[in-house]
């Protein structure tokens, strides 16, 4: 195996460089290594683990991190096993993997668009399983695993419904935003018409479901999340070089050998489910999908969708949130869909500002 060291500018117009490493294995095979997206990416994923063990210390009974990390290990006495295997680490799973979940569709779809504004939360998917949820907790007074399925099914239903509107000889990326807003401005006006229509207690626990929490989650949410990311996000890896040159253009993706629509198809399939299964578990997180990947894409300085980064980001972003709700406000714990909501407004506030600085909008 030989390994090879380049340079080469880092293509997102601040003239920096930034370091590849090209690995060559004797069979021809041949891998190109960004070792600053590789650094980020173990960063990120240390904040990731430093906050979790964080948050399974947290609570009435309080746990040291060597307290935390012996525990897991298998070393904890019988009642610190039962507290952090059976009521914390769940939901530090949950969010990792909601996180990640979010983090990934996101990056897909902004590339798609090619629309740092082109998040789930904007197009509306979120919206979609939002009111599939309402619909089975208001009309059907369903339980937690068919309110859970309703979202799946509601998400799904939306990025068809968007996709079938948005297309026209092709999918064009502003199309598919303008189409994503008014389809948000249409679920969420559903959504407030079904909450109109509940009773008192239906209505009461529709809203709670709506703020977005990771409190309460089992390993029933667990499952099914790590599930559908370890097929889903492989699958959408795997697709990254084809994603990369799609941002350049149809016509430049279809001279480079990419099916486009195919592949569009794909993705956009695999970043819906994601995000559908991500709000079943733990609703609608807001901000986590438009973050993420931009701040992912500007820690590694690398153009493309920066996948792998924006899944770390998203998984540190929401428990590093989750960390704030809980113990940021005294012996007042908020939803963490409250904290991602009001950091997310002002970074999209930051956003708009810096996009209006640079005159793409």
């Amino acid at each position: 195996m030989k390994a090879m060291k380049t340079r080469t500018k880092d293509g997102t117009g601040t003239g920096a460089v930034r370091s590849m490493r090209a690995v060559r294995t004797r069979g021809g095979f041949s891998l190109r290594v960004d070792v600053r997206a590789l650094v980020v990416i173990v960063v990120l994923a240390a904040v990731a683990a430093g906050a979790g063990i964080v948050l399974i210390g947290s609570g009435d009974y309080a746990m040291t991190p060597g307290e935390v990390v012996s525990t897991l290990f298998g070393h904890g006495t019988f009642q610190q096993e039962f507290i952090v295997t059976d009521l914390r680490l769940p939901r530090v799973l949950v969010g990792l993997l909601v996180g990640a979940a979010l983090g990934v569709g996101g990056a897909v779809f902004q590339t798609i668009s090619r629309n740092p504004l082109g998040s789930p939360d904007v197009l509306g998917f979120g919206q979609g399983a939002t009111v599939g949820a309402l619909v089975v907790i208001v009309l059907f007074q369903g339980g937690a695993a068919v309110v859970a399925g309703g979202a799946v099914v509601g998400g799904l239903v939306t990025g068809v419904v968007v996709y079938l509107l948005a297309w026209k000889r092709g999918m064009h990326g502003y199309r598919l935003v303008l189409v994503g807003i008014g389809s948000a401005a249409m679920l969420t006006a559903a959504a407030q018409y079904l909450i109109t229509k509940a009773n008192l207690v239906d209505a009461t626990r529709a809203v709670v479901w709506m703020t977005g929490s990771l409190d309460g989650r089992d390993w029933a949410q667990v499952w099914p999340l790590l599930v559908v990311c370890g097929l889903l996000i492989p699958l959408v890896l795997g697709h990254g070089r084809a994603l990369r040159m799609m941002e350049m253009g149809d016509d430049a993706a279809y001279a480079l050998g990419v099916r486009v629509e195919r592949t569009r198809l794909v993705l956009m399939g695999c970043a819906v489910l994601l995000v559908a299964v991500a709000t079943a578990a733990a609703g609608p997180i807001t901000f986590v999908s438009l973050s993420a990947p931009q701040l992912a894409r500007r820690l590694t300085r690398s153009p493309g969708p920066n996948l792998a980064p924006a899944a770390f980001m998203g998984a540190a972003l929401l428990l590093v949130a989750d960390w704030i709700a809980m113990d940021a406000f005294g012996d007042r714990q908020l939803p963490v869909g409250v904290v991602t909501g009001v950091l997310g407004g002002c970074y999209l506030l930051w956003l708009l500002v810096s996009e209006r600085k640079a005159g793409r909008i």
